[in-house]
């Protein structure tokens, strides 16, 4: 065929291909609209009736080479071309069944938002019975959800999950009592036992909690606070930039019961508390609080105590009886402080110890005091995390605060600087701890000892930088480990930095209909053309 007919053919050709491409993807796709279905035919149409046109002006040409030499040899050549596309097709099969049967991921996002946590595998490692996961969600929103599912039931085949669209199973709805608001943008019933929990918002962070939430067994509390200037865990002022709500929240999704502590009101730490928080106070105790806190202290308490550098908070004083020491200054590093901001250091270096063993990424301090343990408390007290070496104890807080201008003296601590230490101190009126229950995988105080954690700042654990860098793990590993609970100290899981484009169902269609279909057609037209324009010049 040559002229006008080879390019009808050529077109035409496309247009079926295409037509069948997109039949095929269709019938994968969880979705098909109308306008797609109207593509397929319109194609396909188009195509028969583009190739119709081409050969009926040839039709006896066509023929006449049919029954030629030159016939047999396209038939020959073009039964070669066949047999070795098949032979591709039958090899690209046989990798596909490969890849499947021996599945290996890799994760090359910049944060590993695609492996799961440290923490997630410990969940699932320890898991003793199945999990039944039962994802209700709309066959459009599946993919992202099941990608993530099936990497838990691929760590773990406890984790044994089950996809249903809930427009076409009213049944497990009413079954587990789904009001038509949680089925929005679907929902994940993950049930242990009796015990079940329903998870709207689709992470890893989210799903761990709830596994940990069944899986945690024994009530853990923890007191904090309040009365002091300490930071606010509820109401406007512990939703804002330096409030505790978050904290408050990270460990309400560890299973841990978190209350108000008023001293002054009860004038002991309640017989439940396992656990006590000082959160950035800024006025001294009353006698009565500060005799009540050092008393829980004795009996085998555990205490984590934030004190912000530069307030009159007197807890400084009390931790000194323990060995803890609290610089009069602030640590500054104009090399590793954030946006060359020298009061905010990245701290890095951490010592050996069960809070800081899986960390590996820096944590972020705003205005934090040095913390070391006295000599004679060296042996009890181990210092966690240190900043730079460049860095050091800044002591003349007059020009630091009045003129926001810091220079190294003689009499400033040199760096690395320590800003937390945790150990065992002594416990005279402790009670000997229980021994824990098989599986708990618990570490109690030794016998007449307590537990302490003191960071010389608080801002990391606030609102505005929790979530910053490894502050969350550093935070919340300090109070695992306060409560004996080291089979949960772990790295959690990494968000994406990435940035996202919500799109609504419509025009993520629309989106992958020009993308998929429109632009490559037009493409595989316009190179028709080209070829049909090249083989019409002259000398061809």
């Amino acid at each position: 065929m040559k002229g006008t007919s080879a390019l009808l053919a050529g077109l035409g050709g496309v247009a079926i291909v295409f037509a069948l491409l997109s039949t095929l993807l269709f019938v994968a796709s969880p979705v098909v609209t109308g306008t797609e279905l109207y593509w397929i035919f319109g194609n396909l149409i188009a195509g028969v009736l583009l190739l119709a046109f081409a050969l009926f002006p040839n039709w006896d040409t066509i023929r006449e080479r049919m029954r030629s030499g030159e016939a047999r040899r396209a038939g020959k050549y073009g039964t070669s071309a066949v047999l070795s596309t098949l032979l591709a097709v039958f090899i690209v099969w046989a990798l596909a069944y490969l890849a499947a049967s021996h599945p290996k991921k890799f994760d090359w996002s910049e944060a590993g938002v695609h492996t799961l946590s440290e923490q997630t595998k410990k969940v699932l490692a320890g898991l003793e019975q199945d999990v039944q996961v039962t994802a209700l969600v709309p066959a459009l929103d599946a993919p992202p959800v099941r990608d993530l599912l099936d990497r838990y039931a691929y760590e773990s085949p406890r984790f044994q999950v089950t996809f249903a669209d809930p427009n076409s199973r009213p049944d497990l709805v009413e079954k587990f009592g789904l009001s038509p608001d949680k089925l929005t943008g679907g929902v994940v019933h993950v049930q242990l036992g009796e015990e079940s929990v329903d998870v709207s918002e689709f992470s890893e962070e989210k799903l761990t909690n709830a596994l940990v939430k069944l899986t945690r067994t024994g009530k853990k509390t923890v007191y904090v606070l309040e009365g002091h200037g300490e930071r606010a865990l509820d109401g406007e002022g512990g939703g804002a930039r330096e409030g505790f709500a978050r904290a408050i929240e990270a460990l309400r999704n560890e299973n841990y019961t978190v209350e108000k502590l008023l001293l002054a009101s009860k004038g002991e730490v309640p017989a439940d508390a396992d656990v006590v928080i000082v959160a950035g106070p800024d006025r001294p105790l009353l006698p009565e609080e500060a005799k009540a806190l050092v008393a829980y202290v004795e009996k085998g308490g555990a205490l984590l105590a934030m004190i912000d550098p530069n307030t009159k908070s007197d807890l400084p004083a009390m931790l000194a009886q323990w060995g803890v020491r609290i610089g009069e200054d602030v640590v500054v590093d104009p090399r590793l402080g954030i946006f060359g901001r020298a009061a905010m250091p990245f701290a890095a270096q951490y010592p050996t110890h069960p809070i800081t063993s899986g960390l590996r990424e820096p944590t972020l301090f705003n205005l934090v005091s040095s913390v070391t343990a006295a000599d004679e408390a060296k042996g009890r007290l181990t210092e966690i995390v240190r900043t730079g070496d460049e860095s050091w104890g800044e002591s003349d807080l007059a020009t630091l605060f009045g003129e926001g201008r810091v220079e190294r003296g003689d009499g400033d601590r040199p760096g690395p600087v320590s800003i937390a230490v945790a150990g065992e101190v002594d416990a005279p009126n402790a009670p000997a701890p229980e021994p824990p229950q098989e599986g708990e995988g618990e570490t109690p105080p030794a016998a007449g000892k307590a537990r302490l954690v003191v960071f010389g700042d608080s801002d990391f654990a606030s609102n505005e930088f929790l979530d910053a860098y490894r502050n969350h793990d550093l935070f919340v590993n300090s109070v695992n480990w306060l409560l004996g609970d080291v089979e949960s100290i772990a790295i959690r899981p990494n968000r994406s930095r990435a940035s996202r484009m919500q799109l609504s169902t419509e025009e993520f269609l629309g989106l992958r209909f020009l993308s998929l279909f429109v632009l490559p057609q037009l493409i595989a037209f316009a190179g028709t053309y080209a070829w049909w324009s090249r083989r019409r010049a002259p000398g061809r």
